[in-house]
Formats: C-alpha cells, sequence, structure tokens
C-alpha cells in the first residue's frame, strides 16, 4: 500500500515537472522573439502608388504596376504587416505631385522622398528608393454635361402643392465614357421621388436612374432636390377679351366679352392678382368661312400662378 502512493506522489512531481518546464518554454521562447523583434532590420518592401484628385476622364493603364521599391530599416514589429500583404498604399495628388504629360503622369520619386516618409512614419527609416522616377501611362475618355430629368410620384395634402420648381444641387452631371456612347446621351433620369401627403418643403437626396447606361461613368450618383411647399387656394377674375387679326373693313360682334379665368395660387401671393395679370385672345384669322364661334386662349398670366382655366370654351360673334 505505501508502494503505490510513493509511486503515485512521483509520477504526480514528474507531471507537475513537465508542466512547469513547458510553461518556462514557453515563456523563454515569448522572450526571444520579442527579443528579435527588438533588433533593427533592413528590408525592400513595395510601395503602391495610390493617385487622387485626377480628372474623371482618366484612365491609369497598368495600374498594378504603378509600385517603387524602398530599401528601409526598421525595428522588427514594424515589419510583421508585411508578412500579411504585399505592398502599401501612398497617396499622391495629381493636382500638386506630378507632371502631367500627354500620355503619362510623370512622379518625381526622389523629389517627393518627404512625402513617402510621412506617410510611412517615423517607424520606418527609408535607405534609398528605385526607380528615381515613374511614369504612369494614362488614356483620357470622352465627357460631357448633361441636364438631369427629374421623375417624381408625390401627392400633396389637400390645400398644399409645389411652389415654383424643383431645385437641384447642380445644375448637370458630368458623364464619362466612349465618345460615341457619350454623344447620344442627352439627359440622365433620377429613381422616382415618391412621397405622400406633403405639406412642408420637401428637401431629398436622389440616385440617378443607370440602369439603361452600362458603358459610362456618371458624376455624381446622386443630386440632392428641394422645392418649396406652400398652402394654396383657387380664385377667379373676370378677364376681357382681346380680338386680333380682324380685317379692318370687318365689324362684328361677339358674346360674351370676357370670360372668367379660374387659377390655383399660393397664399401669399393671392391678394396680389388682378384681372390685368392675365390677357385673353380671340384670333379672327384662326376661324373658318362658316364658323361663327373663337377658341378664347389665355396668352398672359403670372408665373407663379398654377393650374388656369377657363369657364367658357367658346365665344359667339356674328358680322355686322
Amino acid at each position: 500500500m505505501n508502494s503505490k502512493k510513493k509511486l503515485n506522489i512521483s509520477e504526480y512531481l514528474k507531471k507537475k515537472n513537465v508542466k512547469r518546464f513547458s510553461l518556462f518554454f514557453v515563456i523563454a521562447f515569448v522572450f526571444l522573439i520579442f527579443s528579435k523583434l527588438s533588433n533593427d532590420y533592413k528590408q525592400t518592401i513595395k510601395l503602391k502608388i495610390n493617385l487622387v484628385n485626377a480628372e474623371d476622364e482618366i484612365i491609369l493603364q497598368n495600374d498594378s504596376l504603378n509600385t517603387i521599391d524602398a530599401y528601409i530599416e526598421a525595428k522588427g514589429f514594424a515589419l510583421i504587416p508585411f508578412i500579411f500583404k504585399k505592398y502599401k498604399s501612398i497617396v499622391i495628388d495629381a493636382k500638386t505631385d506630378i507632371v502631367t504629360t500627354p500620355a503619362h503622369f510623370i512622379f518625381d520619386v526622389d523629389k517627393h522622398q518627404f512625402l513617402i516618409e510621412g506617410q510611412l512614419g517615423a517607424t520606418y527609416k527609408v535607405l534609398s528608393i528605385k526607380p528615381d522616377t515613374l511614369a504612369m501611362p494614362y488614356s483620357k475618355r470622352a465627357s460631357r454635361y448633361i441636364p438631369i430629368d427629374l421623375i417624381t410620384d408625390i401627392s400633396y395634402t389637400t390645400g398644399f402643392d409645389l411652389k415654383d420648381d424643383f431645385i437641384f444641387d447642380v445644375d448637370s452631371v458630368k458623364i464619362v465614357g466612349a465618345s460615341d456612347v457619350v454623344n447620344k446621351i442627352e439627359v440622365i433620369a433620377t429613381h422616382i421621388l415618391s412621397l405622400n401627403d406633403v405639406n412642408k418643403d420637401i428637401n431629398e437626396t436622389i440616385t440617378l436612374d443607370l440602369s439603361e447606361q452600362k458603358n459610362i461613368e456618371v458624376f455624381p450618383k446622386s443630386v440632392k432636390v428641394s422645392g418649396m411647399v406652400k398652402r394654396f387656394t383657387e380664385g377667379t377674375v373676370e378677364v376681357p377679351i382681346i380680338i386680333t387679326n380682324k380685317p379692318a373693313n370687318t365689324t362684328i360682334n361677339y358674346f360674351p366679352k370676357t370670360v372668367t379665368v379660374t387659377y390655383y395660387v399660393d397664399l401669399d401671393n393671392y391678394n396680389a392678382i388682378t384681372a390685368s395679370d392675365f390677357e385673353v385672345e380671340c384670333n379672327y384669322l384662326v376661324t373658318e368661312e362658316s364658323q361663327n364661334y373663337f377658341v378664347p386662349e389665355i396668352v398672359k398670366q403670372p408665373e407663379f400662378v398654377k393650374r388656369i382655366g377657363m369657364k367658357q370654351k367658346r365665344i359667339d360673334f356674328i358680322k355686322l
């Protein structure tokens, strides 16, 4: 019985020693790794040029080849990310950092080493860079500006309506692509702006409908739309009829002498409306020989008035 107990204790101690040894081994290995990573190393890394602020029409050729090799010195910790990725991106500005030729963007690497060092950070010391100049070939697509067609499905609360027209934050959009495609497009429509029971000003962002435009790019791809919504009411005025193009030797009598014009206007302008703001004409020349009536037409109205109409659709006349 005693021998069994001694054996169990011995095995237990052996197991404890193995665990203790394993723990010390792991700790020692970790310290070794940290010690190695704390040392300075020299290594060549790839820097991929990311060009920003280039014109929308520009297409870089062989973009994946626009890289430079930087021979750097850094702590081992700083080099760990390059185990998992092939390169680091460096941003350069097409408007300020490069020289543009008809076929290439020229980036003077030596001259802009400070820019590269700044983006790498103080962790890396740049020893040398190759090449000293990078030529990036590009091509340029056709472009033009075209108007926007707003598509709406809007219902307003009773007594409310849109005053004036909708306003975009841009007056047009730029389309970019092959010239034969770009030159055929005259307008870009929006997706449907759908609103219900509207009784306040409209301020929405709506995307452009590019479902039919497969081979072009559009800038921007969405626009802001605003519209002033006001309370509206209906009004009426009696407007005298003007007979135009009547021959000098012709005398006629017509009835009625005035027509009732109905209009829809916002409350702010309701009291400003007078009969003199409208003109209704009957053109004698458009009547046929046997015809004994005119068709009146409203030829003048205030710009802010909506949905005008006339209660009288014809003006009877007789020649004297």
